[in-house]
């Protein structure tokens, strides 16, 4: 258990429905025993800095637009924290992102368009490596030809970058930024009685996870999905379709629901990062956030079996539960001899 982690009282434990029943400030929440699988992607990290915070966040923002989940997207990517101009190359104000692909090529294809069509587009920005990979993509070094024979080398607080010439000044960028394979797919359900308690839990545990966990991200809108999805379709060929037993208006049509009866709402945390134990961390602090918040019955996490990825990360251990004493638990009855 980490220090900052609340020591939650379990209840009992329903073997028939492998549930935990977690005592909560609001009553009883059950929380499934099952794991959140994920899957490796490279990654890749930028500082971007500008002359204030406003114009670093815009950057920043549309550096990482449509960049939810590679089922569809191009890329998986959103802003991790904000870092103090006393600590960026430039001594301006300055925000780290990450962004996601399924192999590096890819990545690198990624970070050069969105460096170069979206940062470097935005006013007073300067593009630097953020992360220390063992491989390094040439992203400054093949941006500079933007700079069509005037641009120039550069030192920046020690680092090796380019200066390319452009209407407001020259934009700065570094001449190599760092790739790693990383951890996607780290994630958490949420079911609420109404969707105002859903919504409030889930921003409870985006911000204790912005709060408390770096080297993660949650890409997609505000750190919330609500429209989680499965492999292929049932009806389509699709690659992806509406995750139907999450749905609660199809709970009285769908025999496979997984949606209790008194849950109107459903959303999910998905959580990409550097490590495995940085994911994993993110997990226990989100999920401890929105399991204390009003109007939650049920904490769940999506996963394919163990086919989809290498990772895993229980939610007994997301919620740092000991071993459940053998009177606590709630075995399923027999079946009747005939």
């Amino acid at each position: 258990m980490s220090p900052n982690s609340t020591q939650l009282e379990i209840q009992g434990y329903d073997e028939k429905n492998k549930m935990y029943l977690v005592k909560t400030s609001y009553g009883i929440v059950k929380v499934e025993d099952t794991f959140a699988e994920m899957f490796p992607l490279w990654a890749g990290r930028v500082l971007i800095t500008a002359a204030n915070e406003k114009w670093a966040e815009i950057a920043a923002s549309v550096t990482t637009g449509f960049a939810t989940s590679v089922i569809a997207a191009s890329a998986e990517a959103a802003i991790e924290r904000t870092v103090p101009a006393n600590e960026t190359p430039d001594k301006r104000p300055g925000i780290l992102i990450q962004i996601y692909n399924k192999d590096r090529f890819e990545l690198k294809h990624q970070l050069m368009g969105r460096i170069g069509q979206c940062t470097m587009t935005c006013p007073t920005t300067a593009a630097f490596n953020g992360l220390l990979g063992k491989r390094v993509l040439l992203i400054g070094s093949s941006l500079r030809y933007f700079g069509d024979g005037f641009q120039k080398k550069a030192v920046v607080g020690g680092r090796k970058c380019w200066k390319i010439p452009v209407m407001e000044g020259d934009f700065i960028v570094e001449d190599g930024f760092g790739a790693m394979e990383a951890v996607a797919g780290g994630n958490f359900m949420i079911f609420a009685k109404t969707d105002v308690e859903c919504l409030a839990a889930a921003e409870a545990a985006v911000d204790a996870i912005r709060a408390q966990v770096p080297d993660v991200i949650m890409p997609f809108p505000g750190g919330v999905c609500r429209s989680g999805s499965k492999a292929g379709s049932l009806k389509y060929k699709l690659k992806a379709s509406t995750n139907h037993i999450y749905c609660p208006t199809l709970r009285e049509i769908v025999p496979d629901t997984v949606v209790p009866k008194e849950a109107t709402s459903v959303l999910e945390i998905v959580i990409n990062g550097l490590t495995l134990d940085a994911v994993k961390k993110a997990m226990e602090v989100g999920v401890q956030a929105s399991i204390n918040c009003p109007g939650i019955i049920k904490i769940s996490a999506g996963n394919y079996g163990g086919k989809l990825g290498p990772f895993k990360a229980y939610l007994k251990d997301a919620l740092c539960i000991p071993e459940v004493p053998q009177e606590k638990v709630e075995k399923a009855p027999k079946a009747a001899k005939a």
